[in-house]
């Protein structure tokens, strides 16, 4: 079973990488984190009191209409591809910015506790992002030498507020 599960992890791991890419798994390091689905910001997480780790989820409500997977390494390599992280259609959202990002930029924060419990927040530069949220975010980060319950953010190019966390909501 857990051959299974590591062969699993790995294809979905190599399933991000860019066609071009050279790297073997190897080279990129052993999979700390994996993910293909984020959630959001949205409901009770607009509200700066119920900020994440002390990320502030941005003011209005966003959606990922496509898809986001990423990969983090125990070396912090961070590889993060989302499709349409945009504005939600929803009654507080002006009409023009519904289904639109407004950002030129995203950047990825990686969020860790360090062998004493502490908070350790490593943010990336940003990445070019398109008006429908389209973005490929591959960065080296520098994680602290114990990362324990990573989360990964997508953030706002411009400010200090996520638009996505690793996460899901189930579907109605």
């Amino acid at each position: 079973m857990k051959e299974v599960i590591v062969g699993v992890i790995l294809s979905c791991s190599l399933a991000i990488l860019p066609a071009n890419a050279t790297a073997t798994p190897r080279a990129l390091g052993h999979g700390l984190l994996g993910f293909s689905t984020m959630f959001g910001v949205d409901g009770a997480y607009l509200e700066e009191e119920h900020a994440i780790r002390g990320v502030v989820g941005d003011e209005l409500p966003w959606e990922i209409e496509g898809s986001a997977t990423g990969l983090l390494t125990e070396h912090g390599r961070l590889k993060i591809r989302v499709r349409g992280l945009v504005f939600k259609a929803a009654a507080r959202v002006p009409r023009e910015l519904q289904g639109k990002n407004d950002e030129e930029q995203f950047r990825a924060l990686v969020s860790c506790l360090d062998e004493n419990g502490e908070v350790v927040n490593v943010v990336t530069p940003g990445f070019a992002a398109t008006t429908d949220g389209d973005s490929d975010i591959d960065a080296q980060l520098e994680l602290p030498e114990t990362c324990v319950a990573p989360i990964v953010f997508v953030l706002s190019g411009s400010e200090d507020k996520w638009f996505s966390v690793t996460g899901m909501e189930a579907e109605e």
